[in-house]
């Protein structure tokens, strides 16, 4: 698990095809090695990586083919600057939310406008995914724990201070940039638990009664 809070920002030095799947190699100064273990997941950009081998101020990662079609690192080339966080400690401060590194999707920016000194970007989710994001609820953006202000449809908004814009990539972010996505892990459970399984339900518990409520938009 992580918090989407990032540590630092990381370079992608390496990558190399392997029969259809890719190794990564990431490299950061910034970053404390001195916990890292083979093994050991980090989140890159919002994606669960687990680290395979470990180098000076670098570590390396295999991406599965199912990996390379949900998120961006398909396309990221040597060079690219990328979010890293080390996977949550039990006794650490859980500083945004509980994120699994599991992307969802890909979304897309779609408009941008300032905001006083921070930033607002208009993100267009995937339709199959709107319905999980809530306004003021929790999104994980490139490996970003942020919250949510408005929502229409498959459009969301967030706000982007100038902190965060320091210490992570989403200065970078154009319209049209595609970026990872992860919906709060609670709302995928709550679907699962209340639409799939109606004999574990109670009769009172319907989609209705959930929109009315507001755990659907």
């Amino acid at each position: 698990m992580f918090t989407g809070i990032i540590e630092c920002v990381g370079e992608l030095i390496a990558r190399e095809s392997h029969g259809g799947d890719v190794r990564l190699g990431i490299f950061s100064k910034q970053l404390d090695w001195s916990d890292v273990r083979l093994g050991d997941s980090i989140a890159v950009n919002g994606v669960c990586l687990t680290a395979v081998r470990l180098e000076a101020h670098a570590f390396y990662a295999d991406v599965s083919l199912e990996t390379l079609n949900r998120t961006s690192l398909a396309f990221l080339g040597v060079g690219s600057s990328v979010n890293l966080e080390k996977a949550l400690k039990v006794s650490d401060r859980l500083g945004g939310h509980l994120v699994s590194g599991h992307v969802d999707g890909l979304a897309r920016v779609i408009q941008i406008q300032p905001s006083a000194r921070s930033y607002r970007f208009d993100i267009e989710a995937p339709k199959a995914l709107s319905r999980y994001i809530a306004e003021k609820g929790s999104v994980c953006l490139d490996g970003v724990s942020l919250t949510v202000n408005q929502v229409s449809g498959s459009v969301f908004s967030i706000n982007i201070v100038p902190h965060t814009f320091g210490v992570t990539t989403l200065g970078g972010w154009r319209i049209g940039s595609e970026i990872n996505l992860e919906v709060d892990v609670i709302a995928r459970y709550l679907e699962r638990l209340f639409m799939h399984d109606p004999q574990k339900v109670s009769p009172g518990i319907t989609e209705s009664f959930l929109a009315e409520h507001g755990y659907l938009k």
